[in-house]
């Protein structure tokens, strides 16, 4: 199995990739949104829908959500993964996608997601309600707590009291993440953020304040995975998948066997051996940035700094524009794009990062990049690791 994965390094690429409605998109549904970015992915691949024969999505919203995808946007795809494991599940499809490619079943893979979470008549708040009748969490719900924000807290306060992480490195998390969306178009939040304001803002579940917590936005992203060798005739920059990597260890954060380390370990030692790679070779980090202490924990279990330096590894602007690593440089959840589900935004990122197409918010020279995705509470983990030609060696 190790020698079959190795052998789909590299072995597909991601072709065209587009956002729309990011933020705010009153009038819209989750459908009519991802279409939208869907259409303008496959156009940027230089493809037609007619040419997409696989399909890979996910929502909230609906069971079967791959089946009015597929109606509404007119596809007979030949592969379809509607795997939904939460906001990692875009990351998640990659390795499928890459299998189905190379064995033949299809050529062109469209992964896609939209949703309307924050102008829909249908809110956060009822979706809230649902939870317990559509996500039974046996331990938890009965007690009513104010998930995700209280399972993060948790996670956060367990750190804390094991690392001696302290509110202000968590608050540095908010301010870099804010200074990189200050230098994007596309960002929901551009207004100055200092630590200050993060440690003063309303607290939402101790020790997170709402500058620890994400966005709720509305926003679509699609992208279009084809072959390399495919890649290498369409009009953009192949950005290559190295590897790929999902692991879940639990659903409930209850069930965590330790709040400080995720499923991150397994999944990002996995996608580092298949790419061949380590994380000091890595340029350019996207991360699943739902609370802040999620940045503390990935950075920590992809080996970007040792299990409980993630505080210090990121305080003093050290993850922000020109610091040591970019981290999150569109904003990431906390301050550019959330709506419900966010990993396959830091998909997009990453390929436009390695496209050379970020505009002021670019780092000079970026030919390698991981995109890491969440679900749950803590619960489901993908990283993917991505790199320009120049890195394919």
């Amino acid at each position: 199995m190790k020698h079959d994965l190795e052998s789909l390094r590299g072995s597909a690429a991601i072709a065209g990739a587009a956002t729309f409605g990011c933020g705010e998109a009153p009038g819209f549904t989750d459908m009519e949104l991802l279409a939208r970015a869907a259409r303008a992915a496959v156009a940027d691949a230089g493809l037609a829908l007619s040419d997409i024969d696989g399909l890979c999505t996910a929502s909230a919203s609906a069971v079967m959500w791959s089946l009015p995808v597929i109606e509404y946007l007119g596809l007979n795809p030949r592969y379809v993964d509607a795997t939904m494991i939460g906001g990692s599940s875009f990351i998640a499809h990659l390795l499928p996608a890459m299998q189905a490619i190379r064995s033949g079943q299809c050529r062109a893979v469209l992964v896609c997601y939209g949703s309307v979470q924050r102008t829909s008549t249908f809110g956060r708040k009822e979706i809230v309600g649902l939870r317990p009748f559509l996500d039974p969490q046996p331990y938890e719900h009965p007690y009513q707590p104010m998930l995700p924000p209280s399972a993060y807290a948790l996670a956060a306060s367990r750190h804390m009291h094991e690392f001696g992480t302290t509110r202000e490195q968590l608050a540095d998390v908010a301010v870099a993440a804010r200074a990189w969306a200050q230098l994007n178009p596309e960002a929901f939040m551009r207004d100055p953020l200092t630590r200050a304001d993060v440690l003063a803002a309303r607290m939402v579940s101790d020790p997170l304040s709402v500058r620890d917590c994400c966005l709720v936005t509305d926003g679509a992203g699609a992208f279009v995975l084809v072959g390399a060798d495919r890649a290498k005739d369409l009009p953009k920059k192949p950005v290559y998948v190295l590897g790929n990597a999902t692991a879940v260890w639990h659903r409930q954060i209850s069930a965590m066997a330790d709040l400080t380390v995720t499923a991150a370990k397994q999944s990002g030692a996995e996608a580092f051996a298949m790419a061949g790679l380590k994380p000091t070779d890595i340029d350019v980090v996207q991360l699943y940035d739902a609370f802040t202490i999620n940045t503390l924990l990935f950075l920590e279990d992809l080996g970007f700094c040792p299990k409980g330096e993630g505080g210090r590894f990121v305080q003093d602007g050290a993850i922000a524009p020109g610091g040591r690593l970019p981290v999150n440089t569109n904003g990431g959840g906390l301050s550019c794009v959330h709506p419900g589900m966010y990993g396959i935004f830091a998909v997009i990122e990453a390929v436009r990062q390695l496209r050379g197409d970020a505009g002021a918010r670019q780092v000079p020279g970026a030919r390698t990049a991981v995109a890491h995705g969440n679900g749950g509470t803590l619960s489901s983990q993908a990283t993917a690791i991505l790199a320009t030609e120049e890195a394919l060696p």
